[in-house]
């Protein structure tokens, strides 16, 4: 199902409502398509809701503005974080939906976490996949009990090592419980973390019903 009404132009597929929602939030130059067969195979069976990022770079579709590569315009990311947060909670009045799970990559990763600092009631926790710290100076969230898995490369030459620690220790000094893997990669996607991230998500609580 495709609707265009809501602020982003996005993707939604129903699906179980005993699993929980997962928010795709695809990289640089990714669509609303890009990571629905990512999400039908670390969440089976879940409702999915897909957004395309409002930012053109050079014609990339992204979720935020960038100065230079690692290097965010982080006024622009705190407007787009907040339409982010607005677009799910009115996603989920349209498609009745609990708080959901982000799965991003990237550019999705980083608008994830920054979702999570500054308006945490938005997810009930989140994948990050190469995800980097999104603000220099970070909000201080209640992320009490929030589940975070990222996934990050040893071998990335976008994300530093300590930059990818740095965020881990952010998000579980506002509570989060994060669980941090440091994989044999470089930036892009592997198959070996598609397992992490669906034997993950499948050891969580299933959401309380309404």
């Amino acid at each position: 199902m495709q609707a265009e009404s809501l602020s982003f132009v996005h993707r939604f597929e129903p699906g179980d409502a005993g699993l929980p929602p997962v928010l795709l939030l695809h990289g640089t130059g990714g669509d609303e398509a890009d990571l629905l067969p990512l999400g039908r195979a670390v969440a089976p069976g879940a409702p999915l809701l897909s957004p395309r990022g409002a930012v053109s770079e050079n014609g990339a579709p992204r979720f935020f503005r960038r100065l230079a590569e690692g290097v965010f315009d982080e006024d622009d990311l705190r407007r787009r974080t907040d339409d982010l947060a607005d677009f799910v909670a009115a996603a989920r009045s349209r498609y009745g939906l609990e708080a959901p799970l982000a799965l991003g990559f990237s550019n999705g990763a980083n608008i994830a976490a920054a979702t999570l600092l500054q308006r945490p009631e938005t997810l009930a926790g989140a994948v990050l996949i190469r995800p980097m710290v999104p603000f220099a100076t970070p909000p201080r969230p209640d992320l009490a009990g929030k589940p975070v898995l990222i996934l990050s490369g040893a071998m990335d030459p976008i994300v530093p090592v300590e930059n990818a620690r740095r965020l881990a220790g952010q998000l579980e000094a506002g509570g989060a419980a994060v669980t941090h893997r440091m994989l044999p990669a470089g930036h892009g996607l592997s198959q070996a973390e598609i397992g992490l991230a669906a034997a993950w998500i499948a050891a969580l609580p299933a959401p309380a019903a309404a």
